[in-house]
């Protein structure tokens, strides 16, 4: 455990060691400010939620998140410093959840940060702060399902804008699986199960029950489920390129 807490903190100061971090979390903020106030027609809709901040954050998550996941094992691998830190009599499994925790840690400091405009909705309204609680929830979850996927991807190659492009084409599958143009494809020849398996494959469809204030343990199973998995994933490909150094 104590090990595990080395790897968090290490990870997450390199994070802030550069100017990169800063300039993600201002691209962040501006983008989440632009899709609630003015894409998501905020104002017109003359409501007080935070609906249009939650039903682009999928989509905003999709391309920011493996962001942040892309250096995490890249990096170490193309300055060589990943064999020194293999070397070290530390288990794997504690580096793998350490290095993913700090990049949990960080998406989580910048979705801190948009405490700002749940303020503002309070401020312009009365909105069901137990829904938008809730929303904040599947959000953090959904997150931490892309930036484990984008670990396991960023362990399997060097290079960082490869690592980006595998865990955005991955999640992306993960994001429409659930759409109906999706299913439709399904739809007609394929058994019932089998489209209903495809749409509970999907980010969205666990996440909307989730923004819209639904709580469910089948939803918050899913992305436990889904970190779960590649991080064991993340593991064995880390595990394999110990042995074959």
């Amino acid at each position: 455990m104590s090990s595990m807490k080395t790897i968090l903190k290490r990870e997450f100061s390199s994070y802030f060691a550069t100017p990169v971090a800063y300039v993600f979390l201002v691209i962040f903020l501006v983008l989440q400010g632009l899709f609630t106030f003015y894409i998501g027609q905020f104002y017109a809709r003359e409501q007080a939620d935070l609906v249009s901040f939650f039903t682009y954050q999928p989509w905003l998550y999709l391309f920011l998140m493996p962001a942040i996941a892309m250096r995490l094992w890249a990096e170490e691998r193309k300055s060589g410093t990943l064999e020194l830190l293999l070397t070290l009599p530390v288990p794997v499994g504690a580096v793998v959840v350490g290095k993913y925790l700090a990049a949990v840690a960080f998406a989580g400091v910048a979705l801190l940060f948009t405490l700002p405009i749940w303020i503002t909705v309070n401020w312009l309204g009365t909105p069901d702060n137990g829904v938008i609680l809730t929303g904040y929830i599947g959000s953090l979850l959904m997150a931490s399902a892309y930036l484990a996927i984008g670990s396991a991807l960023s362990a399997t190659t060097k290079n960082q804008v490869v690592a980006f492009i595998l865990a955005i084409s991955v999640c992306f599958l993960f994001l429409v699986s659930g759409l109906p143009m999706v299913l439709d494809l399904f739809t007609g020849w394929a058994p019932e199960g089998i489209v209903l398996a495809v749409a509970n494959f999907s980010f969205l469809t666990h996440f909307d029950n989730l923004q819209k204030g639904v709580v469910s343990f089948a939803d918050v199973f899913y992305f436990i489920a889904v970190i779960a998995f590649w991080l064991w994933v993340n593991r064995i490909v880390i595990e394999s390129k110990r042995e074959a150094g």
